[in-house]
């Protein structure tokens, strides 16, 4: 296949990429950067440098500036909302443009969709929620699922908390940790829907793959985890001397909305659509998924 990415050199998209490139696939990245061709590999700076008489057969929609990365300004919210739906409009553009048009795309969203809702089980069909991350992702899908109507299959990947050892959130989780202080946020009681990057990865690829999947996926473990538990299975691997929770006061203060939505408040978000469709979790809970970081 001819697989066309975007954010196909970031935390996911790396290995992802490279995961497809092994299987024999050509792959197609769109990036803000040069990179020099490889192989099956070639890199684009702009979506006019597919013809239209060129095939494409899937497209994975990556690409989108990190919500924690930065304080929420309203500044950065916008670079926020438009580095995902631009990039969704100008793939729709190319549907549009393109004589053979694709089979799949494939579109990354967020379990922000759901809004802050504590310990309630959520699947796929639960309800959206309400702040900043939920209506990102409502407008993100609508975006997305717009290419049904040039006969794509439209796949939403409503991704947790992509957990590995040298990138994203785990850096931050991890930092304490190093220093010999084991911590959790606020009262510890708020869940964490996460996976294993190598599941995330191999999840995606399932959907993919899979011709009869459609629809929103949650592309999270089955076992999420507390603040506590997590602190609990992360003392096991590494050597701490006190326990000093986060105070959420303190994180509100020091980096604001973001707190609320992302770090205080919790998500039980499950898995069921994924498992339905036959996905086997290499890591399905927590003490396994962080001894294969370890272990790396």
């Amino acid at each position: 296949m001819h697989i066309l990415m975007t954010g196909g050199t970031g935390f996911i998209g790396t290995p992802l990429a490279n995961s497809l490139l092994s299987d024999g696939h050509r792959v197609t990245i769109l990036s803000r950067s040069l990179h020099k061709d490889g192989g099956l590999c070639r890199y684009i700076t702009s979506l006019d440098a597919i013809n239209e008489d060129e095939t494409i057969d899937g497209i994975i929609n990556l690409a989108g500036a990190s919500l924690a990365e930065k304080r929420w300004s309203g500044r950065y919210k916008q670079q926020i909302v438009s580095s995902r739906l631009d990039t969704t409009r100008v793939l729709l553009a190319l549907i549009e443009r393109v004589q053979q048009k694709p089979a799949v795309l494939l579109s990354a969203s967020a379990i922000g969709f759901y809004g802050p809702q504590g310990d309630e089980a959520l699947a796929e069909d639960a309800a959206r929620g309400r702040g900043f991350a939920a209506d990102l992702c409502v407008d993100w899908e609508a975006e997305a699922l717009m290419a049904e109507a040039s006969g794509l299959r439209v796949c939403l990947l409503r991704l947790g908390v992509v957990l590995d050892r040298h990138e994203g959130a785990f850096v931050e989780l991890e930092r304490p940790f190093k220093l010999g202080v084991a911590n959790w946020i606020g009262n510890g009681h708020q869940v964490l829907s996460w996976i294993h990057r190598r599941d995330a990865v191999a999840a995606i690829r399932h959907i993919l793959y899979d011709e009869t999947a459609t629809g929103a996926f949650n592309v999270t473990a089955p076992v999420p985890v507390t603040s506590r538990e997590l602190c609990t299975a992360m003392k096991v691997q590494r050597r701490t001397f006190i326990t000093l929770p986060v105070p959420g006061i303190a994180l509100r203060l020091a980096v604001g909305e973001m707190a609320n939505e992302l770090l205080i408040s919790g998500q039980r978000v499950l898995p069921q659509r994924l498992q339905a469709a036959g996905f086997e979790f290499e890591f399905a809970d927590i003490d396994a998924a962080l001894a294969s970081i370890y272990a790396g």
